[in-house]
């Protein structure tokens, strides 16, 4: 993995830190600023461009409080300006300042490189269905 991607993926982390704790600032910083970014979100918001897509990460971030969100990833690709991940991050928060809770989402991120930097341009979260392979 190329220097540029990890210190993006490190800037991700970061913000899942601070998203978890109520301040999606430093996670919306790690998009492009763009028209055509887009987010598929797990608590339902479908949202096209950078304006929409950081204004619904503001509304996600007033309902966390007292948390974290840590990435772990099953995979970590990239072919030329392009790269992605696919996993899980995972936390305990208190929602809507409920009782603190696990949660788990998958996630998966697609990356473009801009200017030698890497850079947020889709998220596609969910929270996982039981397997129902398993009774």
């Amino acid at each position: 993995m190329d220097a540029a991607l990890s210190r993006a993926l490190e800037r991700v982390a970061d913000g899942l830190v601070a998203m978890g704790a109520g301040n999606p600032g430093p996670y919306a910083a790690c998009w492009a600023d763009s028209a055509d970014v887009t987010l598929f979100g797990a608590f339902g918001p479908i949202e096209k461009g950078h304006h929409a897509v950081t204004r619904t990460f503001e509304w996600v971030g007033s309902r966390f409080s007292d948390g974290e969100f840590v990435p772990r990833y099953e995979v970590v690709e990239a072919s030329g300006d392009l790269a992605y991940t696919v996993g899980l991050e995972q936390g305990t928060v208190r929602v809507d300042g409920g009782e603190p809770q696990p949660i788990t989402i998958r996630v998966t991120h697609v990356f473009r490189r801009i200017e030698d930097d890497w850079w947020l341009v889709h998220r596609h979260g969910d929270f996982p269905p039981p397997d129902q392979r398993r009774g």
